[in-house]
């Protein structure tokens, strides 16, 4: 079981997202209020702290949302589960969908160190069951 550090959302693509917190989650959309939310297989994503520490490591300066991710956990290793994996996080329940990402374009972190967790590291799920999440809930990989 691991725990959810930051639940962050943006207004608009392709810029980092802010930790507030909390957050609503809506079945077959997403992180209520975030520009990735919609009806398609990318409603939300996560990415481990774990992952953040090895780009601090590199010397950057990045923490929780700066990689885009809605939800960032500890204590879970998000990009060996297989798609179809649900999770339970917080009173939600989300289903994995996709491991990692094609960039399309080097984005500002890539700029900066040469490399980028997310398209690697980071998770993407469907809502299967909405409801509220929060800094300090846990979260568990479902068994099957």
């Amino acid at each position: 079981m691991g725990k959810i550090i930051a639940v962050c959302k943006s207004k608009n693509k392709g810029e980092r997202k802010v930790n507030i917190g909390k957050a609503n989650l809506v079945e077959g959309f997403g992180l209520e209020g975030d520009a990735h939310g919609g009806p398609w297989h990318r409603q939300v994503s996560l990415l481990a702290q774990e992952s953040i520490d090895k780009m601090v490591k590199k010397g950057l300066d990045v923490g929780p949302g700066d990689f885009a991710e809605n939800i960032t956990t500890s204590g879970i290793g998000l990009a060996s589960l297989p798609i179809g994996t649900k999770l339970k996080a917080g009173e939600t329940l989300l289903e994995v969908t996709q491991i990692g990402k094609k960039c399309h374009a080097k984005c500002a972190i890539f700029e900066m160190a040469g490399d980028c967790i997310m398209p690697k590291e980071g998770i993407f799920t469907k809502v299967i069951a909405g409801g509220s999440i929060c800094v300090g809930d846990d979260i568990e990989v479902l068994k099957s």
